[in-house]
């Protein structure tokens, strides 16, 4: 038996971009939900709460169909 060390490592490393990259949007997401909230309670202008409400849910959308775009490659 032998191991292809270089696919190995290749799968490795777009699996850790991958992973990172998704935890990162995800964040963006809750971060632009915790500002949404913050803003609601100051002063903020309803354009800037519209705003950090679309980016979240932007970035939610994104994970979404980043992680289904991951299962179909699995099932297909």
């Amino acid at each position: 038996m032998k191991i292809d060390w270089a696919a190995l490592a290749s799968v490795f490393g777009v699996s850790l971009v991958v992973t990172v990259a998704l935890v990162g949007l995800f964040t963006l997401g809750i971060v632009a939900l915790s500002k949404q909230s913050a803003t609601a309670g100051g002063s903020a202008s309803g354009g800037a709460v519209a705003l950090a409400r679309a980016g979240a849910y932007a970035c939610f959308g994104l994970c979404v169909a980043a992680v289904s775009y991951g299962i179909y490659l699995i099932v297909a």
